[in-house]
């Protein structure tokens, strides 16, 4: 299991780095991301502290960690300028709160997600057929999430993802200690959402690729 959508209490999770990342080993995680909430208001207070983090737990566990950012209800006009502005910054991975089915995400984020060419577009319940095609064009990652009410739109994420050819991942969205999932958990959430088991591990491949495109090594 590969997460890279996880908060810290750096935004509005529990936990600080450090914890999160050795209750993550302890399940057996091959790499972790933090990708806390971040906006105009607070991108450069959170992501350097993230990736100061990243950096040094790294060396300190067998499980590989990367920092970045959750772009998190921006207008969708601004998402564009803030993911360039968060690679600027370095983050290693660059998430947009998508469109979900149980938070009023501005209409547009998806597609401006996709557009803007963020690694990962998470929970995008309300993705359309179109926006999948573009996102399988962009090599967007589409999230199927192990959270709450996000994953109520899991199955229409893989259903229209799969006859796009869109990229799916599985991420958790951990806020808090229950949050975090093992292997085998992540492989339910993969089947349940519709997904073959040869479906789910290609999830955790592109997770794996990911990875080694951030990090540049192999994990």
């Amino acid at each position: 299991m590969i997460d890279l959508h996880t908060h810290t209490l750096f935004s509005d999770g529990e936990l600080l780095p450090a914890e999160l990342a050795q209750r993550a080993q302890v399940l057996g995680l091959e790499a972790l991301a933090f990708t806390d909430h971040a906006d105009m208001s607070n991108l450069e207070m959170v992501l350097p502290r993230l990736l100061a983090a990243a950096a040094e737990l790294d060396r300190h566990h067998a499980m590989r960690l990367l920092a970045g950012v959750e772009l998190t209800h921006l207008p969708p006009a601004l998402i564009g300028p803030y993911t360039q502005k968060a690679r600027a910054m370095g983050a290693q991975i660059v998430v947009v709160h998508g469109e979900s089915p149980v938070e009023p995400v501005a209409p547009g984020t998806n597609r401006a997600a996709i557009e803007a060419g963020v690694d990962i577009l998470a929970h995008p319940g309300m993705i359309t057929p179109e926006e999948c095609a573009l996102a399988a064009d962009k090599g967007v990652m589409l999230e199927i999430s192990a959270r709450g009410g996000h994953s109520l739109g899991n199955g229409r994420v893989a259903s229209l993802g799969r006859a796009a050819g869109a990229g799916l991942v599985i991420n958790t969205d951990s806020h808090a200690p229950r949050d975090l999932i093992d292997h085998a958990y992540a492989q339910r959430v993969g089947r349940f959402a519709g997904l073959s088991g040869e479906e789910v591990e290609q999830c955790f491949a592109r997770s794996r690729a990911l990875v080694e495109r951030a990090l540049g090594v192999n994990v």
